[in-house]
């Protein structure tokens, strides 16, 4: 799970970031408003931890930016130095899901960045029998299958399927992608996404006809939406490569 944090103070910084690194998530840390920003627009994160009093843009501003302009509502934590009540207010009702001051105590910090990721899974994604229909994603097996027929997949065809399900709806960088299903690896470029998906459309038909649109986002990723008014039950379109 990725989180971008906004901390102009250095120290600071690399506390939370390996605080929170160690307990299992890969944190991007921005300086300023505008550099946190930027990288939002072309990237794509699970948690956003802002500091209120930053260079430039203040995180309150970075907040109204990311409730006006991403496609879903990401969770946010202020982490600030702003105690007053009118402040926590403010940042509730302009859209943070939770405020912490500093300084935050560890296991406290840790324990409220979790409980924000378990509001971003999905209902779905804790259950080994996952329904999209016409899909079902068996993760006690590791199997995808479409109408009850199994499609043939690789190993990071089903992981990518896996991770595009549990994220459908939202607009997702190359970069996230490429770390959640294939890890930090210096010897994988983005270039691997874009085969990977081009071979889940055909193998699993993504398309609107069948209820789910696997769609390119024009310099930055990949989105997974379903389509109102898709194929039904009993109105199979082929799948290609159907293991029997």
């Amino acid at each position: 799970m990725r989180i971008a944090i906004l901390e102009d103070d250095a120290d600071q910084a690399r506390l939370v970031s390996a605080l929170l690194t160690n307990a299992g998530y890969h944190c991007s840390v921005f300086d300023s408003g505008h550099s946190c920003i930027q990288h939002i627009k072309r990237d794509s994160f699970d948690i956003l931890i802002l500091d209120w009093l930053v260079a430039d843009l203040s995180g309150l501003e970075v907040l109204r930016w990311t409730r006006q302009h991403l496609d879903w509502q990401i969770p946010v934590l202020f982490l600030t130095a702003m105690e007053h009540e009118e402040d926590v207010v403010r940042a509730l009702q302009d859209g943070a899901d939770d405020y912490l001051v500093k300084p935050a105590r560890p296991r406290e910090l840790v324990a409220r960045v979790s409980a924000l990721a378990r509001r971003v899974a999905s209902p779905e994604s804790s259950r080994e029998l996952m329904s999209f229909p016409p899909f079902t994603i068996d993760r006690a097996v590791r199997q995808v299958r479409r109408e009850g027929q199994t499609i043939d997949l690789t190993q990071k065809e089903y992981e990518l399927v896996l991770f595009l399900f549990r994220n459908h709806g939202r607009v997702l960088s190359r970069g996230h992608i490429l770390e959640s299903v294939w890890g930090r690896s210096p010897t994988i470029n983005t270039r691997t996404v874009d085969t990977h998906v081009s071979r889940l459309r055909t193998k699993m038909g993504l398309e609107a006809a069948n209820g789910w649109r696997l769609t390119s986002i024009y310099q930055h990723g990949y989105r997974l939406e379903r389509v109102e008014g898709g194929m039904g039950a009993g109105e199979a379109a082929p799948v290609a490569q159907l293991a029997h």
